[in-house]
């Protein structure tokens, strides 16, 4: 019995496409694993070090900082500060973001200036933004202050010491943060509201439902996975940022907004202590890694419903 020569199975296009397309992204994700993995591998040898500014050589410390990082009164006031300024400023920035994005919806003459103008304080840079509100919140200069006199809010000569005390200065830093991510919120949620098909709105206008019906049983089953991620983004750009902090109150006073950025800082580039620096840095990455797979989850579930 004879064999019978098949000819060689020919690649399909979309075969041929497919490889093309990882090999064009194969350089990308190269580079960003680089750019994740190569600082934090940097962190985890300098944390298991005693490497300081006057000592640079490398010795095996093991988890001595680790240790010391975990015995330290400071560093649990800087990750429950973390956590408090995260929590608060996400949920005055998605709350925010809400509203501005159904203003910059709104059929109004001079729209694109509106936009243009909620746009501005993510457009500008953190650290010129974080000195007007160090101006502006000023215990003796503060226009703030000079507001609520005129109003009869506060008393003639009397001020407000935004930064100085511990209770005001933490406000302070949470009001500055979601003023610099409302735009950013606003933008994403505004994309997800402009992707609804207004023929949902119609029929359910026709079919009786008023505005809070439409509100709570469309606007808002539809747009929540688009609010979680505008939420992810705020709250990883927050944990993440020492720039406001650093500005307004260098983590004063008597640490009662000190972060865990700011911190980090602190210890290995003003005190030298590279070690202690890097191993107080590499507790931002568990926290944040724990918190982006809890939302991205909440995503999904919200998008298979």
């Amino acid at each position: 019995m004879g064999h019978h020569a098949f000819p060689p199975r020919r690649r399909r296009p979309r075969d041929r496409d497919r490889a093309l397309a990882s090999l064009f992204v194969v350089p990308t994700v190269g580079y960003v694993a680089a750019l994740i993995l190569g600082p934090v591998v940097l962190a985890v040898a300098y944390a298991v070090s005693d490497v300081t500014v006057a000592d640079p050589t490398f010795d095996w410390a093991g988890l001595a900082g680790i240790e010391r990082v975990l015995t330290d009164a400071v560093f649990w006031r800087a990750l429950l500060n973390t956590c408090i300024i995260t929590a608060a400023t996400t949920l005055l920035a998605v709350v925010g973001g809400n509203v501005v994005a159904r203003l910059m919806l709104a059929r109004v003459y001079g729209r694109w200036l509106v936009r243009l103008c909620v746009l501005l304080p993510w457009v500008t840079p953190v650290t010129v933004s974080s000195v007007a509100w160090l101006w502006m919140l000023d215990s003796v200069y503060s226009p703030l202050d000079w507001a609520g006199r005129q109003l009869g809010l506060l008393g003639a000569g009397e001020s407000v010491n935004w930064l100085g005390r511990p209770s005001t200065a933490m406000a302070s830093v949470v009001a500055v943060q979601a003023w610099r991510l409302t735009p950013l919120t606003a933008v994403i949620i505004m994309a997800g509201l402009v992707a609804i098909p207004r023929n949902i709105y119609e029929a359910a206008r026709v079919d009786g439902a008023g505005r809070w019906l439409r509100t709570r049983f469309m606007t808002v089953p539809l747009t929540a996975p688009i609010v979680a991620v505008a939420g992810l983004f705020c709250a990883v750009f927050t944990f993440s940022d020492m720039a406001v902090v650093r500005v307004l109150t260098n983590g004063g006073p008597t640490h009662s907004t000190e972060v865990l950025a700011t911190l980090a800082f602190r210890r290995g580039i003003d005190g030298g202590d590279v070690a202690q620096g890097a191993a107080v840095a590499l507790f931002l990455l568990p926290v944040l890694l724990a918190a982006t797979l809890t939302i991205l989850g909440l995503v999904r579930r919200m998008v298979a419903r």
